[in-house]
């Protein structure tokens, strides 16, 4: 008897209809989250992969076509190389570092070749601000704050590491470069004259190079060689006054020449 009262299973008129139409919007709608879904995953694993790597491009690195070859045979001409931008507070400079600069005062009609840009060139860097950079000539040493550095790690085969004596004492705020292969290198050396006394504002400095990416057969890191400058003392220091004063006696028997 109590069956009797059970709820009748048939179905009402045009419930059928109902949950068919029910069910139809709800695949609809599953077909839309779905396509939203996937617009989602390629936004998140391709859109913001790209944005990564083109924010890295244009704030951290540089990517410069070498014209040149006053930095041979550490690089060569039609060489491409890379660089961490320089932030001065981020990215530290040292002696030894390969930098690309901003033309400080009108260098590039002296270089062999000047499509680096049309604005920069690239050279290692040898003085810090305070440092005295001096050379006797052909034959002797570049020495930095009076201690002889031994460049033949990275200067061009048979090449002086200064054909011509000179002494310069690196103005605050200011670099000494020069380029590896220094017989075709018109670098701080050549320019004493100019607005900047041959020295580079560590302003105009937009780069360190880290490594080079072509050719292939020459792909990879670039080595900054610090070690050679090791020993050099900091400008502040008493030995390097004392060595200032000793290569301004040196440098009064040999002249200077440009």
């Amino acid at each position: 008897m109590v069956a009797d009262h059970g709820v009748d299973p048939s179905p009402l008129p045009g419930v059928d209809e109902q949950r068919s139409g029910v069910s139809g919007n709800g695949d609809g709608a599953r077909g839309k989250d779905s396509r939203g879904s996937l617009r989602h995953d390629i936004l998140v694993w391709c859109g913001i992969p790209i944005l990564v790597v083109l924010l890295v491009r244009i704030l951290l690195i540089g990517c410069y076509v070498i014209p040149s070859g006053s930095m041979l045979d550490t690089i060569r001409p039609g060489d491409k190389i890379a660089t961490v931008k320089t932030m001065t507070h981020l990215v530290p400079l040292h002696r030894g570092d390969i930098i690309v600069f901003k033309d400080p005062a009108d260098w590039l009609p002296a270089e062999d070749g000047n499509a680096f840009g049309d604005e920069y060139l690239i050279k290692r860097l040898i003085g810090m601000p305070g440092d005295v950079v001096a050379c006797a000539g052909a034959g002797h040493p570049v020495t930095v704050n009076g201690v002889a550095i031994d460049e033949s790690a990275y200067l061009r085969d048979g090449v002086d590491p200064s054909a011509f004596p000179f002494r310069v004492e690196v103005t605050e705020g200011h670099l000494f470069v020069m380029g590896d292969n220094r017989a075709n290198s018109a670098d701080s050396r050549y320019h004493q004259d100019d607005s900047e006394h041959g020295l580079v504002p560590v302003s105009d400095v937009v780069g360190v190079a880290i490594g080079r990416y072509w050719p292939f057969d020459r792909v990879g890191a670039m080595a900054d060689h610090r070690d050679v400058f090791a020993d050099v003392p900091d400008a502040s220091t008493d030995t390097a006054a004392g060595a200032s004063m000793n290569e301004s006696a040196d440098m009064s028997d040999t002249g200077k020449e440009r």
